[in-house]
């Protein structure tokens, strides 16, 4: 697939699109799944001003809103973290959580064992690399699923009542990561109604009510709810690497 996000934000004075090409790869490839070139224009004139990786934009932009709904919708006495999927996201995902929350335990599994180990040992804290997706869900507080599944991995019988999780894999309508059972029996959050509505097999496939988008509860308009078992349903919005690749280029232009 070849996408192409363009966005404008007034208050940002920020112009840009992102191109990402996305290919499901059949075998592991050192080639990522997703690569992406953020362009930033002048909004006066339509000048071009920059041209960014958008792949290193995508990765913690993604990780930045996900740290946002968790920051928002986790329990009180969040302990565990758990990663489903070792790719370029559970990287970003982990360098902002560990940053930003303190957890006592980190947790990962991947499809490929070899990756997860390889993940375990790159990272800069510890990290506990379990033999199966259950394994590293059960008991868990925050869990994210950043994976290339095509059918559900997490399972709401596994999943602690309470817990929050982010899924970010699963970008087409007829992908999975999450059961029926966890996304009927959870409070749904997504970035964007209608992108979910049309792109989220999760949503979609399950027929889960949505109860806000995250913007909603940030400018206090609906409850967060922290007390109950929680899904931010996270697809992506091209504002985001708008507002992003204007603080890069900003920053880099103040000779910081």
């Amino acid at each position: 697939f070849l996408g192409v996000m363009p966005a404008y934000s007034a208050a940002d004075d920020a112009l840009t699109t992102k191109l990402v090409t996305f290919y499901e790869h059949k075998k592991d490839s050192s080639v990522p799944s997703h690569q992406a070139t953020v362009l930033l224009f002048d909004p006066r004139n339509g000048s071009l001003k920059a041209v960014l990786d958008g792949s290193v934009i995508t990765a913690k932009r993604t990780a930045a809103v996900s740290a946002i709904a968790t920051k928002l919708l986790m329990p009180a006495f969040a302990e565990v973290l758990c990663i489903l999927g070792a790719g370029i996201q559970a990287y970003s995902h982990y360098d902002t959580f560990t940053e930003l929350f303190t957890f006592k335990e980190v947790r990962i599994w991947n499809r490929t064992k070899e990756k997860a180990v390889k993940f375990a040992n790159s990272v800069n804290g510890p990290v506990q690399v379990c033999s199966s997706a259950q394994e590293a869900v059960t008991g868990a507080d925050v869990i994210v699923t950043v994976t290339m599944a095509t059918t559900p991995i997490l399972f709401g019988d596994w999943v602690k009542p309470g817990a929050h999780i982010n899924a970010v894999g699963a970008s087409r309508p007829d992908w999975r990561e999450l059961d029926d059972e966890l996304m009927k029996n959870s409070v749904l959050f997504v970035d964007s109604r209608e992108a979910a509505l049309t792109e989220s097999g999760d949503v979609i496939l399950s027929g889960a009510e949505i109860f806000a988008e995250l913007g909603e509860v940030v400018k206090g308009t609906k409850p967060a709810l922290p007390e109950k078992t929680t899904v931010f349903k996270s697809l992506g919005m091209a504002v985001e690497d708008t507002v992003a690749a204007k603080f890069v280029y900003d920053s880099w232009s103040a000779g910081n």
